[in-house]
């Protein structure tokens, strides 16, 4: 399967860049597995889905759990083009990633197309 291409919202890119030292290789390694399938788990990829979260609806984002740093990364898919959009990295405290995200969201802001290094 062909992996897909991973842009960064800037606020995601200013994410990544200010996770520490040792979260910075996981979690650039989880989104590059990811990236080889982010499709739905119901469409037998990695993703799974949001719905509602926290009052906030999330609708079409999908996420990947690293359970050990406590951390979510939120993501869209564009299919057409075969992007994975990265929307927010942060932890999961009180529902925070998914507030930030529906912010996030609403203003949709530029897209950055680096990935993680």
């Amino acid at each position: 399967m062909k992996k897909w291409s991973v842009v960064f919202e800037s606020d995601a890119k200013k994410d990544f860049d200010n996770l520490d030292g040792s979260q910075k290789p996981q979690v650039a390694k989880a989104i590059d597995k990811v990236s080889q399938n982010p499709l739905p788990q119901s469409e037998g990829g990695y993703g799974k889905p949001l719905g509602n979260k926290g009052g906030n609806d999330l609708s079409g984002l999908l996420k990947i759990k690293l359970k050990r740093l406590g951390l979510r990364i939120l993501y869209r898919l564009v299919r057409e083009n075969e992007v994975m959009k990265i929307i927010v990295i942060s932890v999961r405290t009180d529902d925070e990633v998914y507030t930030l995200a529906a912010k996030r969201i609403q203003s949709s802001s530029s897209l950055t197309t680096n990935s993680p290094s």
